[in-house]
């Protein structure tokens, strides 16, 4: 029975290694503290490993992408032992089963031929590589689902993309429960006035266009207004946020309660607004008294506002923002 209730932990899926499992071609691992330490307690992770679990042993022969970008072939360095036919077979029946269990993410391996999602060596017939290819499961994968969330463990050391991949991920959580269910205009408004100021520190423009969308949505199939959605919703949390945009957000914030605060609380508020437009405090600080204000003052409309908490406060990601 698959479950998307939001006091369940969102399904992560993960190469194997990452947690710290031997499954390496070199028998070894690649742990990453992250992961299985801080993001770890908050999610349930589904490991998958495809070159182990498509019947390769552990240690074994280090493999390369050989030939096209576009249909690459992975090759046993040494012996020259061509094993995509058993990658693409594994892969078919893993997304099949993974298909059955509403993933809100997945971690991949960098630079993996099977796992890496950009920038994997792709060798020409003279053995010259560029980095410009994908690894084969990761490539089958992000064809099979589209707006799952994904990112490289590499990538996910960067602050501002870290907390776009959480924040991601949380967000198709929360979208899938309103998909799993039956979906009404009504449910996928309530979802859109929630996530507006979320939108609004990503893209304006993509929020301006999912409010024309959710408007007009009795032109509709619900199904179909979900779908449309749905995709330029995902499309729009992949534009980063900016200092700028989170700024006018919080300003918009404090228009909701602004006549409530005494002349020091709001010379206060703008200061700590300001400190954080010149790079002098992290996101955490104007938002931490914005969320005291919300909680003093009782500005409901505010307090349901995702951007207020998009992910566990216990991962402290907009302490580096």
């Amino acid at each position: 029975m698959r479950s998307t209730a939001l006091d369940q932990p969102p399904r992560i899926g993960i190469s194997r290694c990452l947690l710290g499992e031997s499954v390496r071609y070199d028998g070894g691992h690649k742990r990453d503290p992250f992961l299985t330490d801080l993001l770890g307690p908050f999610v349930e992770w589904v490991p998958v490993c495809p070159e182990v679990e498509a019947g390769l042993s552990t240690p074994r022969e280090a493999m390369r992408l050989v030939g096209s970008t576009d249909s690459p072939r992975l090759i046993t360095i040494k012996t020259g032992v061509d094993h995509t036919p058993r990658l693409t077979d594994f892969s078919a029946t893993k997304l099949t089963e993974l298909a059955g269990m509403n993933l809100a993410g997945y971690i991949f391996k960098k630079d993996s031929p099977s796992c890496g999602t950009q920038r994997v060596r792709v060798y020409n017939d003279h053995g010259i590589p560029a980095r410009n290819g994908v690894g084969l499961f990761a490539q089958a994968f992000m064809t099979s689902f589209p707006l799952i969330p994904i990112e490289e463990e590499g990538r996910l050391a960067d602050p501002l993309l870290r907390e776009n991949f959480v924040t991601r991920l949380f967000c198709y959580q929360r979208w899938q429960h309103i998909t799993d269910r039956s979906v009404t205009r009504a449910r996928i408004m309530e979802f859109h006035a929630r996530h507006k100021y979320l939108l609004l520190s990503h893209s304006r423009e993509h929020y301006q266009r999912l409010g024309r969308l959710v408007a007009e949505g009795d032109r509709h199939a619900p199904s179909d207004l979900a779908t449309h959605y749905g995709h330029l919703f995902m499309e729009a949390l992949k534009v980063k946020a900016t200092v700028r945009k989170h700024v006018n957000v919080l300003q918009h914030l404090m228009g909701h309660f602004k006549n409530m605060l005494s002349g020091i609380e709001k010379e206060e508020l703008l200061g700590v607004i300001h400190d954080y437009h010149q790079g002098l405090v992290p996101l955490i600080v104007p938002l931490t008294l914005i969320k005291h204000y919300i909680h003093i003052h009782h500005v409901p409309y505010v307090q349901d506002q995702v951007y207020v908490n998009p992910h566990p406060k216990e991962l402290m990601l907009r302490n580096r923002l």
